[in-house]
C-alpha cells in the first residue's frame, strides 16, 4: 500500500495488519491496539456473527460486543469480566467510555469494515461515545455507540474530513464492490481502490444509492478531484 490511509479506501487484510503493526488481526475489538487508539473490525453482511449496524447517514455506528469464549450458540450474556475478574474487551471499552465521559475526552477507534474475505474498507476515526447492556433475544449484549470524530490519531482536533462526513452505507458499498468486480471503472486496476461519488457530495450527490457510487483507483480518483477543483 502506498501513501497514508484514507477514508473509504479499500485495502487487503495484509495491508490492514501492516498498517496496525500486527502479524494477524482475528478479533473485532482491539483495545488500544494503536497505543492511543483502539481498532474495531466490523461487518454488516447478512451472515456476520454480530449485529453491527450503521445509521443511514453513516455518522453513527452501533457495534455489538463480543461473546463469551466458546459460546457458539449465543446463549450466554456477553461478559464484562472473565471468571478471574480481569476485564474482557467489552469491559475495557466500557471502562474507557465511562472514564472518557467523566473527563469529557472520549476514547477513539479506527474502524475497518469487511467487504468480503481478505478485503476491507477503512471507515475512519470514530469517538466511542456511549454503550448499553441491552436485551437481545434470550440474553443481554453490549452495544457500543460510535460517532465520527474530529480528532486525528495523537489527539489533535481537526476539521471534519469531508470524505468522513459523507459516509456510504455498508449495503451500498457491498453492491458497488460486487457490481464493479473489485476494479477501477476507468482502468481496471485492483490496487489502491476508493469508493467515489460520481456526482460529488458537495454538488448534491447522494451516498445512499449505488448509481452515484463507483470504484476508482487512486490515480483516477485524484485526477477527478483535480478537475473539480479547476
Amino acid at each position: 500500500m502506498n501513501g497514508p490511509l484514507e477514508v473509504n479506501q479499500i485495502i487487503s487484510y495484509r495491508d490492514m495488519c501492516n498498517i496496525e503493526n500486527q502479524e494477524t488481526m482475528q478479533r473485532g475489538m482491539n483495545f488500544l491496539m494503536g497505543g492511543d487508539y483502539s481498532v474495531i473490525l466490523m461487518s454488516i453482511k447478512p451472515n456476520a456473527p454480530y449485529q453491527d449496524r450503521i445509521s443511514e447517514d453513516g455518522q453513527t455506528i452501533f457495534y455489538e460486543g463480543h461473546d463469551l469464549t466458546g459460546d457458539r450458540y449465543k446463549r450466554e450474556d456477553q461478559p464484562k469480566a472473565t471468571h478471574l475478574g480481569t476485564l474482557t474487551q467489552n469491559g475495557l471499552f466500557a471502562h474507557a467510555i465511562d472514564k472518557g465521559k467523566r473527563a469529557k475526552e472520549l476514547p477513539i477507534a479506527r474502524v475497518y469494515e469487511k467487504l468480503q474475505p481478505g478485503i476491507w474498507n477503512y471507515r475512519g476515526l470514530f469517538e466511542m461515545a456511549d454503550y448499553g447492556f441491552i436485551q437481545r433475544g434470550e440474553r443481554k449484549v453490549f452495544e457500543f455507540r460510535l460517532h465520527i470524530s474530529d480528532k486525528s490519531v495523537g489527539g489533535r482536533r481537526k476539521a471534519h474530513n469531508l470524505e468522513q462526513t459523507r459516509q456510504i452505507p455498508g449495503r451500498v458499498k457491498l453492491e458497488v464492490y460486487k457490481r464493479d468486480k473489485g476494479m477501477c471503472r476507468k482502468c481496471g486496476s485492483k490496487d489502491n481502490l476508493h469508493f467515489d461519488h460520481i456526482l460529488p457530495f458537495s454538488l448534491g450527490g447522494t451516498s445512499v444509492t449505488t448509481e452515484n457510487i463507483q470504484l476508482l483507483c487512486a490515480r483516477h480518483n485524484l485526477e477527478k478531484s483535480a478537475r473539480l477543483i479547476k
